[in-house]
C-alpha cells in the first residue's frame, strides 16, 4: 500500500505476502512516445537486448537510447550489440553514474506511482496488474508528461 492511516491509540498491522511482481522496461521520448515491455521475471540483458533489437528494426533515422548505469545495461552482451545496432542507426548513450534526475523515465515511474495508481489499485494482484497495463498503454495517448523545451 502506498499510504494508510490509523487512530492515535490504535495498533495496526498488515500481513505481508509474497506474490507475483511486475518488472517494466520502458523507453520514453520527450514527445511522450513510449515503448514498454513487462515481465514477471527478472529483467536480464537478454530481455533488454530483445527489445532494443526489435526497436532497431523499426527506426528510420538516427536514434539515441539513453540508459542509466544499471549492471544489466553494462553487460558484455549489451556492449557487443552496440556495433550491430549502430549499423541500424540505433545508438546507446549512458548517463553519468548516480544521476537519476537526468533520466526522464524516472519521472514517468514517479508519476505512475504517485498520481496514476491509486490505493484502490493495490487491493489484489489482478486489480494492480489490470491498472498498471491500462496506464502503460495510455501513456502518450491520454496520459502525458510535460517537459520543458530545450533552450540555447
Amino acid at each position: 500500500m502506498p499510504y494508510g492511516w490509523q487512530f492515535k491509540d490504535e495498533a495496526v498491522a498488515i500481513t505481508t505476502a509474497r506474490g507475483t511482481h511486475t518488472n517494466c522496461f520502458g523507453m520514453l521520448a520527450r514527445n511522450n512516445d513510449f515503448i514498454h515491455a513487462t515481465t514477471t521475471q527478472t529483467i536480464t540483458a537478454d530481455f533488454i537486448i530483445e527489445h532494443l533489437d526489435r526497436l532497431s528494426f523499426t527506426i528510420t533515422k538516427h536514434t539515441v537510447v539513453v540508459l542509466d548505469n544499471a549492471r544489466v545495461h553494462q553487460n558484455t552482451k549489451m556492449k557487443n550489440m552496440q556495433q550491430v545496432w549502430a549499423k541500424r542507426k540505433l545508438f546507446i548513450f549512458f548517463l553519468p553514474p548516480y544521476c537519476p534526475h537526468l533520466n526522464i523515465i524516472e519521472r514517468l515511474w514517479k508519476e505512475m506511482k504517485a498520481r496514476w495508481l491509486s490505493a484502490e489499485n493495490y487491493k489484489d494482484e489482478q486489480t494492480l496488474s489490470y491498472s498498471l497495463n491500462r496506464i502503460l498503454h495510455a501513456i502518450g495517448k491520454t496520459l502525458f508528461l510535460h517537459f520543458k523545451p530545450f533552450t540555447n
